[in-house]
């Protein structure tokens, strides 16, 4: 049985949220409606996950979530809303510690509520399972002790070495002898969390572009885009139209759209086109993976799959890796969902797997 606590401050989102969850078996429901209650009733129903508002009266969300990971933490997910404000809100609340968020649906909520079920369903059921991080502030200098009892992630061979990018290296067409090249990063379910760990410690020299494929709505991705631009010394950029690659950048997978990786003009660019109805996640890590190899030497593509449910990018970083690429999975340590990385690791597809803390630092010097 999983213990749900539903926080909302609108009676008929309460009540539509709760329907949901009655309909499944396994759910122990308890109500709150504002951020004072879900703080109470987080230490008296003691949950396994928690449902929670953003605007509320008496306490907002954010300051509940705060409380919450402070006195008792446990898993939350946030209902948010797609405008802006309610974007920013959604990424200031999973640096502080929730799982993943729901986005609300527009218009009558007792209309609509259907439209979102299937999500809201798999993302409590997942967020019930996962493993709670630290705010990342907390994560970003750990104590000698911590790092000491902490077991050495696997390393690739010395022929091999586990590196971000060789030290230097310029875009170019894969039909030059260029050492052109293209770091690829899939990554879902606590992503915006662990990207806020790996990408402000790479180095504004960076001689490789960096793909990003988060799964996130199209309503998310500009300002989750402008956040990491203003924490990182690379340029970051979301993608909505084409794009030349260009080292020191890194390049955000606009949400509702795939990112894909092209030639014009001679020239390696990103471009981002419908959704594709053959991907079941979006922006698809699956086809961001086949389109590099189709435009870069494998040796000059390395993958990143980090924290995430499903298995979405799985086959196409598999192989990179069988056509000499390099991959790094994140470690199930590290995770918050320990899927995609997984699903990797069991093709055979991981040349090493790393700890989040720890990727950043796998280039040459």
């Amino acid at each position: 049985m999983i213990k749900l606590l539903i926080v909302d401050d609108s009676a008929l989102m309460r009540r539509q949220l709760s329907a949901l969850f009655e309909a499944e078996p396994d759910f122990d429901i308890r109500l709150a409606r504002n951020g004072r209650e879900a703080v109470l009733e987080n230490k008296a129903f003691e949950p396994d996950v928690v449902t929670l508002d953003i605007n509320m009266p008496e306490m907002d969300g954010l300051t509940a979530l705060s409380l919450i990971m402070l006195e008792r933490p446990v898993p939350v997910v946030m209902v948010s809303s797609l405008t802006q404000k309610g974007a920013l809100a959604t990424l200031e609340a999973l640096n502080l510690g929730a799982v993943d968020y729901v986005v609300k649906p527009g218009g009558t909520i007792s209309l609509s509520i259907d439209t979102i079920r299937e999500s809201v369903i798999s993302k409590v059921r997942t967020a019930a399972r996962a493993r709670l991080k630290p705010p990342v502030a907390a994560r970003m200098a750990p104590s000698s002790t911590a790092r000491a009892a902490r077991p050495a992630p696997a390393r690739l061979a010395p022929s091999s070495p586990a590196r971000l990018v060789p030290a230097s290296s310029t875009p170019g067409p894969r039909n030059t002898a260029s050492r052109a090249g293209v770091v690829l990063i899939g990554v879902s379910t606590g992503g915006p969390r662990t990207l806020e760990m790996i990408l402000p410690k790479l180095p504004a020299d960076l001689p490789w572009p960096v793909l990003v494929a988060q799964h996130m709505p199209a309503s998310f991705t500009l300002s989750f885009a402008e956040r990491m631009n203003g924490l990182c010394a690379l340029k970051v950029v979301e993608v909505s139209s084409p794009m030349a690659l260009e080292r020191g950048t890194v390049y955000i997978a606009k949400g509702g759209a795939d990112m894909q990786v092209v030639h014009r003009g001679g020239h390696p660019m990103v471009i981002a086109k419908p959704e594709s109805a053959s991907h079941l996640w979006h922006p698809s890590v699956e086809l961001l993976g086949r389109s590099a190899l189709e435009h870069f030497e494998p040796a000059q593509v390395l993958g990143v799959m980090l924290t995430g449910m499903g298995s979405d990018g799985a086959e196409a970083f598999a192989q990179i890796k069988q056509q000499g690429g390099r991959t790094i999975a994140e470690s199930e340590d590290s995770c918050v969902v320990f899927g995609m990385p997984a699903e990797l690791i069991k093709r055979g597809g991981a040349s090493v797997v790393l700890g989040a803390e720890d990727i950043a630092q796998q280039r040459a010097v």
